[in-house]
């Protein structure tokens, strides 16, 4: 069984150290312009980096939630290789983000772009899950055929 969901676990692990990354990015922003917690508020260089973190955070469930699905249901291949492509991006956000608002553009609708991918692949693969063990259709090889 490992091997069918090896390549989910370390992506999944390579996200959690991605997010740990971003956590300590606002406490050494914290740090560097004297904001401390509670305040979320401050300088504009720290509001955006802030803003990355937080808004990274909330997409990860989402992301993790897509990523198991679709590499149970569908391919853990591709799904691990999206995986990464998404974390990519999340990188490239919170870089660009904390440079300037504007080039967080380009990587957020790149992760979005893949996020919809891995929902695709995760409906295909659960609805082929569904049909083949309900009905006997395999609605997988259907498509390729």
């Amino acid at each position: 069984m490992l091997d069918q969901i090896h390549l989910l676990a370390a992506v999944t692990v390579l996200g959690v150290l991605e997010q740990a990354y971003f956590f300590l990015q606002v406490i050494y922003a914290r740090r560097l312009f004297g904001i401390s917690p509670p305040e979320t508020s401050g300088p504009p260089e720290f509001e955006r980096i802030f803003r990355a973190q937080v808004n990274s955070s909330e997409y990860f469930p989402i992301f993790l939630a897509l990523l198991w699905q679709a590499g149970l249901f569908f391919h853990q291949g591709l799904a691990a290789a999206l995986g990464l492509l998404y974390l990519y991006s999340r990188y490239c956000y919170f870089k660009g983000y904390k440079a300037s608002s504007s080039k967080r553009l380009t990587p957020i609708y790149l992760g979005s772009g893949v996020l919809w991918i891995l929902i695709a692949a995760s409906a295909l693969g659960i609805l082929n899950f569904f049909f083949s063990h309900y009905m006997g259709l395999n609605v997988l090889q259907l498509l390729t055929a």
